[in-house]
């Protein structure tokens, strides 16, 4: 039996448009949503397991998130009105996504802080013809015209154009399709460590994948960044060039990750893919070379770029190292030689 799903993808164009103006003016007007919406946050006691935890609860009301917001939002918009219906939605999103790092535990109850500047366009604000995106910024008065007739994407994109997204540099184009996914034919749990990432599917059994090519991406540019720290101080110039050499290092190890993760999902096709869920700031601990080579794996990259060319889940790391993968039973301490004592495995 087959199930339908919905995927997005999105495409970048490089524009010449100074929209600083309305961008700022967007990022002021999302800034004040959040500050309105955060205003009237409530904190709810609750208890879990004898503890004492408040929870953030937003305010839904539709006579303050469809009236009294947008009607003071709009006081001194001069752009289209559907802007500040966006800046609201975005408002709840980030503050949603706040709410999520808090109860983790991530976050402090700190009141979230826009700096870039970036807008969100609603299918309402513009319009698709003879290749042309006409995208509404004042009514009847201003537009923004991008011509992607040639853009290298039409010919591979599916689906139908949805939200879009402008910045300073580019228009990001995003395109919602449904994808009609088949039974599974398996299953490949993978166990991530610093250097490797070890998978096992009970047909295939054990796989290794080598990430030491990964680490030394990190460890290169880690050294490079050494030598010129300790003489930025003096010299702003050299700033630049570490700024360099970051971008250059998250770049490779993008394209590490992006291969990988394309050939494990070309190796496995129609499995379904479960990484641990790891987090690296509880890893962390006094050991300054231990919290380094953390600091230098991608677990979560790999796992982002798995999420749309896979099936994936994330799984609970706790007592992975512990627990039998026949029948689950937790009996072995870590480091020592694993004989289940349920199974014999």
């Amino acid at each position: 039996m087959s199930r339908a799903s919905y995927q997005v993808r999105a495409y970048n164009i490089k524009h010449n448009y100074d929209a600083r103006d309305f961008l700022e003016a967007y990022r002021l007007v999302l800034q004040r949503a959040i500050d309105e919406v955060w205003s009237r946050i409530r904190l709810v006691e609750k208890y879990k397991g004898g503890r004492r935890k408040l929870v953030p609860v937003l305010p839904k009301e539709s006579s303050f998130k469809h009236h009294y917001l947008r009607n003071l939002l709009l006081a001194d918009w001069e752009y289209s009105k559907h802007y500040v219906d966006s800046a609201i939605k975005q408002a709840y999103s980030i503050l949603h996504s706040w709410r999520r790092s808090y109860l983790k535990g991530e976050g402090g109850r700190r009141k979230p802080v826009v700096k870039r500047r970036f807008v969100r366009i609603k299918e309402r604000l513009y319009s698709f013809k003879d290749g042309r995106i006409k995208v509404s910024i004042k009514p009847y008065k201003s537009y923004l015209t991008f011509d992607v007739s040639k853009a290298w994407f039409l010919s591979r994109a599916r689906g139908e154009m949805g939200e879009l997204i402008l910045n300073e540099r580019y228009l990001t184009i995003t395109f919602r399709f449904r994808e009609r996914r088949t039974e599974t034919d398996g299953k490949m749990a993978w166990d991530s460590n610093e250097k490797s990432l070890d998978g096992f599917n009970p047909e295939t059994g054990w796989i290794r994948v080598d990430l030491t090519g990964l680490f030394h991406i990190h460890r290169v540019y880690e050294l490079k960044r050494k030598r010129l720290q300790t003489l930025a101080s003096r010299k702003p110039k050299l700033r630049e060039i570490l700024r360099k050499y970051s971008k250059r290092e998250r770049n490779k190890a993008k394209d590490f990750c992006h291969k990988l993760s394309t050939q494990l999902s070309r190796m496995f096709k129609g499995h379904i893919h479960g990484f641990e869920r790891l987090d690296k700031k509880r890893m962390a601990n006094n050991s300054k070379k231990h919290n380094r080579n953390i600091a230098k794996s991608n677990w979560k990259m790999i796992y982002m770029f798995m999420s749309y060319k896979a099936k994936v889940i994330a799984l609970n790391p706790k007592n992975s190292t512990k627990r039998c993968s026949r029948c689950g039973m937790v009996n072995a301490p870590k480091g020592a030689l694993y004989v289940c004592a349920h199974c014999g495995l």
